[in-house]
Formats: C-alpha cells, sequence, structure tokens
C-alpha cells in the first residue's frame, strides 16, 4: 500500500494568531451569565489569595512579636474560614467553566459537522477520509482546556499579577523593584520560544492527521491487505508514519518546556534579589522580618501566576493550529450554493435538457465539451462507452453535485441554478455500484430514501425490487440490524437493499450508475423485473457496461471524446455497426 496520499501533509492557511483566539472566544459569548457568575467567583478567589500574605505579616510583626496568643488564635481562625471559601469557590468554578467548555465544544463540532455535509464531492476528493475525521474529533477535542483556562487562568492571573505589583510597590517599592529585575528577560526568552513553538505544533497536527487517515485506510481495506498478504508492508508504513508522527511530537514539547526552564530561572534571580537588596542594601533594620517574608511570599504569588500563565500560552500555542485548522474548514465555500433568489422546485415530469454543456474537473482536462441533447419524461437512457469518457458525469450534472462551466442544463424549462438544490433532488433517485448501507434496522435502512415513508410504502418498494423475500427470510426481517456497510449479507443483497432504498422516495428521474454491477445473474434478473415496472412513466439514466441490462432502453447514447458519439436503440445502432456494434460484439461474440 502507498502512503504517499496519507503522508502528503495537509497545507496550512497562514492567519493571525490573535484573530482565531477572538474567533474562538466569540463562542463564550452566549453563556455570559456563566461567565459573569465564574468572575465574581474569581474576584473573591483573587482576594483571598492576596489576603494570605497580609494575615502572614501581621501574625508576625504583631501577634507573634507581642506574645498575643488570643489574637494569634482568632486571626488562624479567620484564615481558616476565608481559604475554606476558597477551596469552595474554586470548585463551584470548575464545575460551571467544565459545562460552558463542553457545550462550546458541542457547538463547534455541530457547526463544523453540518457545514461538512454542505461542501461538494471535490472537497472529499482531495483528501482522505481520516484527516477529516482528525478535525472533527481530535482537533476540537483539543480546544477544551483552552477554552475553560481562557477564563479560570487568563484573566484572575492577571488580575493577580496587577494586584501583587500594587502592593508591593506601596510597601516597599525598593524590594518590589529588586523582586522584578528578571522581568525583562523573561520577556526576551518567552518570545522567543513561541515564533518556533508553533510552527512545531502545526507540524505535529499534520502528522497527527495523516496517521488517522492512514489508519482510517487501512481498516477499511484489511480484507485486502489480507488477501494479498500485504501486512509486512503496511506494517512498515504505519511505522514510518508512527516514527514520523512520534519525532514531530518530541521537537514540538522539547521547545515548549523552555518556557518553565525561562520562568524557573527568572524566578529564582528574582528570589535571590529580593533577599540580597533586602539584607544587604537596605538593611535588616529597616525591613521587618514579616515584611520581608510577605514579600517572599508575593514574589510566589507573582512568578506563580506568570507559570500558569505560560502554561495556558504553551497550551495555546499547542492547540491554537487545531483552532486553524477547524476554521480552515468552516471558511471553506460549498461550490455549489443556492442563488441569492432561487426559487423551489415544483413536481416535475422529468424532461431533461443539455444545451451546449461543457464541463471540467481541472481547467486542463475538458470531460464534456458542447453537449446536447433533450430527453423527454417518461425516457430511459443508457449512457454507454470507456471509463472516463463523461457518462457518470452527466447524471452527477443532472443531480447538480457539480456545477457546468458553460452552457445550460434544463429539468422541465427550469434551469438547474435557478431552483434550490434541495428541491431538485428530492425528485431525483440515485443508485450508484457503491451500496453502501448504514448501521441500523432494515427498515431504517430504506427509510432513508424518504425519512417519513410508511412501512407499507417501505415494503412496497422491497418487493418491488425483489428484495422482500429475502428479508423475510431473515431471523427479525425488516426489524434485522444491519454492521457497519451491511457486514454479513451477500453483495447481492445488500444491492437490493439499495436498491430499494433508492425506490421508496419514488422519485420523477432516476439515475442508475453501474447499479448492476455487483450483482449476481440470478439476482440480477430479479431486479430487472422490477426495474422494468418501476421505469414506467419515470425519466430513467442507466450507465452500464453490461449491454445486456439497456437493451430495452428507448435510446442509447455511445459517449466518448467528451461528447455523443452516436444515438439510437440498440437495434439501430447494431445496424450502423459503429462504436456500440463494436462494444456489442466484444462482450457477445463468444456467448
Amino acid at each position: 500500500m502507498s502512503i504517499n496520499a496519507v503522508r502528503e501533509d495537509e497545507k496550512s492557511v497562514r492567519s493571525s494568531k490573535v484573530k482565531t483566539l477572538l474567533r474562538l472566544f466569540r463562542y463564550l459569548l452566549a453563556y455570559k451569565k456563566e461567565i459573569i457568575s465564574v468572575l465574581l467567583i474569581m474576584t473573591g478567589t483573587v482576594t483571598i489569595t492576596l489576603i494570605n500574605p497580609l494575615i502572614i505579616e501581621r501574625a508576625i510583626d504583631v501577634h507573634i512579636k507581642n506574645r498575643d496568643l488570643d489574637g494569634l488564635i482568632q486571626l488562624g481562625i479567620v484564615g481558616l474560614a476565608i481559604n475554606i471559601i476558597f477551596v469552595l469557590l474554586v470548585k463551584f468554578r470548575m464545575f460551571i467553566m467544565a459545562k460552558v467548555s463542553n457545550n462550546v465544544l458541542l457547538t463547534i463540532r455541530q457547526e463544523l459537522y453540518v457545514h461538512i455535509q454542505k461542501l461538494t464531492f471535490s472537497f472529499f476528493d482531495s483528501r482522505p477520509t481520516g484527516k477529516i475525521l482528525a478535525r472533527i474529533i481530535g482537533d476540537v477535542n483539543s480546544l477544551k482546556d483552552v477554552l475553560s483556562n481562557s477564563v479560570t487562568t487568563l484573566i484572575p492571573d492577571f488580575l493577580s499579577i496587577t494586584a501583587v505589583v500594587v502592593i508591593m510597590v506601596i510597601k516597599n517599592y525598593k524590594l518590589a523593584l529588586a523582586s522584578l529585575i528578571s522581568l525583562p528577560l523573561l520577556i526576551a526568552g518567552m518570545w522567543l520560544i513561541q515564533v518556533y513553538s508553533h510552527v512545531r505544533w502545526q507540524i505535529y497536527r499534520k502528522k497527527t492527521s495523516n496517521l488517522n487517515a492512514f489508519i482510517h485506510e487501512d481498516i477499511s481495506g484489511m480484507r485486502i491487505i489480507q488477501s494479498f498478504t500485504a501486512e509486512t508492508e503496511t506494517e512498515s508504513a504505519f511505522d514510518e508514519l508512527l516514527e514520523e508522527h512520534q519525532t514531530s511530537f518530541v521537537k514540538a514539547v522539547v521547545l515548549s518546556d523552555a518556557f518553565g526552564s525561562v520562568i524557573d530561572f527568572c524566578w529564582g534571580l528574582g528570589t535571590i534579589s529580593l533577599y540580597f537588596v533586602g539584607i544587604k542594601v537596605i538593611g535588616r533594620e529597616s525591613v521587618p522580618v514579616g515584611t520581608l517574608i510577605a514579600f517572599g511570599t508575593y514574589i510566589s504569588m507573582f512568578w506563580r501566576p506568570i507559570m500558569n500563565l505560560s502554561n495556558f500560552y504553551n497550551q495555546l500555542i499547542t492547540n491554537l493550529s487545531g483552532a486553524e485548522r477547524i476554521f480552515e474548514i468552516l471558511d471553506t465555500p460549498p461550490e455549489i450554493t443556492d442563488k441569492d433568489e432561487v426559487m423551489e422546485l415544483p413536481e416535475i415530469k422529468g424532461e431533461v435538457r443539455f444545451d451546449h454543456v461543457s464541463f471540467s474537473y481541472d481547467k486542463d482536462t475538458p470531460v464534456l465539451k458542447d453537449v446536447s441533447f433533450h430527453i423527454n419524461p417518461g425516457e430511459t437512457i443508457a449512457l454507454v462507452g470507456p471509463t472516463g469518457a463523461g457518462k457518470t458525469t452527466i447524471v452527477n450534472l443532472i443531480s447538480r453535485f457539480y456545477d457546468i462551466q458553460e452552457g445550460n442544463l434544463f429539468i422541465d424549462n427550469y434551469n438547474v441554478k435557478d431552483v434550490s438544490i434541495e428541491s431538485l433532488r428530492q425528485q431525483m433517485g440515485v443508485m450508484t455500484q457503491d451500496n453502501f448501507l448504514f448501521s441500523g434496522t432494515i427498515m431504517d435502512n430504506l427509510r432513508y430514501g424518504k425519512l417519513d415513508a410508511t412501512d407499507e410504502e417501505v415494503i412496497n418498494a422491497a418487493k418491488a425490487v425483489n428484495a422482500h423475500d429475502f428479508i423475510m427470510k431473515l431471523e427479525k426481517g425488516y426489524e434485522t440490524e444491519l454492521k457497519e456497510r451491511g457486514t454479513g449479507l451477500s453483495i447481492g443483497q445488500r444491492q437490493l437493499l439499495a436498491f430499494a432504498r433508492t425506490m421508496v422516495s419514488m422519485p420523477k428521474i432516476l439515475i442508475l450508475d453501474e447499479a448492476t454491477s455487483s450483482i449476481d445473474t440470478h439476482t440480477e434478473l430479479l431486479v430487472q423485473q422490477g426495474i422494468e415496472t418501476l421505469l414506467k412513466g419515470r425519466t430513467s439514466f442507466v450507465i452500464a457496461h453490461r449491454l445486456s441490462t439497456i437493451q430495452k432502453a428507448d435510446r442509447i447514447f455511445v459517449i466518448d471524446e467528451g461528447g455523443i458519439k452516436e444515438e439510437g436503440s440498440s437495434a439501430e445502432l447494431l445496424a450502423k455497426k459503429g462504436q456500440y456494434y463494436n462494444l456489442y460484439m466484444a462482450q457477445f461474440k463468444n456467448i
């Protein structure tokens, strides 16, 4: 298995860290009452923290110095009481912020998921599923601590630092300056570290995404891996990706951990400077012991919040790349959207008209070139031709999974760009060779074609495609639980269920894209009987390599080189002895 596709790092969109952070914080505005409550609680906790050194100072310089035991006991009781209140307030604050941050994550994940469902096929074609999952799950989870600590750490620690500096300056400005002498060194060190740290965490996020993509693809293709005994090759590829992931993490962590070392050094330098100035420069006679101890406590109260802020900043740098990746998807506009003034498509008869339509998936390789045709309501049109000729592209344009670059496409004389996408697709039934079934009951899977369908409608659709008999032979019939992708059912049975699901919606336009390619001959006969009934009175497009399945089509289009090379019934095209004749003879000459 080649790992080049999953190993290729996703391109990063450069954005301002401040803008990303502010955008993330806007989600907190929906919880103003809770945030105000937390801020009030933190005001109380910060106040108690600032009072504690003053209690220690008074205990030493007043009560202990004067041998006032009663006063010391009373002061101790007061100190104990306010610190019990402090603990309770912290617990309550943590509970509120945990609830708020989890709700915000829920909102972001919902927005991300809803938006991804609006994105066009080109978005999913350009990246592995595992990389999309990494953003919905891992990147969103990484924001939890940032959201919570942004309120519980950022605001109170800034208030605490400001209050400590003010108190120290008021009490003794010389000792205050001595305590803060290492602050410029701290600022310079942190600036240098953060410049490179964000880049390394971005790389780590990309390597995590690559690893998730490989694991998802590997598990999905496990049968192929085991069939070709390719376990050794995939293990080797996994080890390479794992090594890249580990290396990127170690590089990021080593740099991030430098924050703590710089702060510890500056903290120690400030503490040494405080006691040197207090004892040697100013003199012990001028500085009471209680004041010096209080300053020692305040300097800890100054540097501890800085350590907390550095940890928060480190956490921010670590996880902000996750927020950037989330917002990058949210900012990705869907390529197929409704116009500002769009109408609802009324119930249609099924007329389809291509008017000089040209289309390409990229600018260099045209797929359809100036294609025009007209389909009457109720006609069955078969599309045949070599792989890559544009057959699937035609039906994708009808469903407006892609937009044409030139020309116009009309459904019952309505330009598909003038009607809402939802109202257009609601009247279409698309059946592909990918017979994807969801986890759940058979009834739930079949009702997916029309969520408000009755049990009777579902059963009738199943009978129409001859799926009812095999369903009733299952232990629980329509209430049989299916595993992911319908594991446990045969390919033919899964295909029949997918047919029934499509038919439940009773579409006005039916698209069958290689829908019978995976069905055995016996099952195909059963399906054909049901299809013939359902095609009556319904415009249908059938893409098939098995020419035996399209003999009764009203018209057959031979698609090649970006256009329609031949058109007519099977008998008419055989009589021409052109491309269709050659395809037919190639399939049936040995029969």
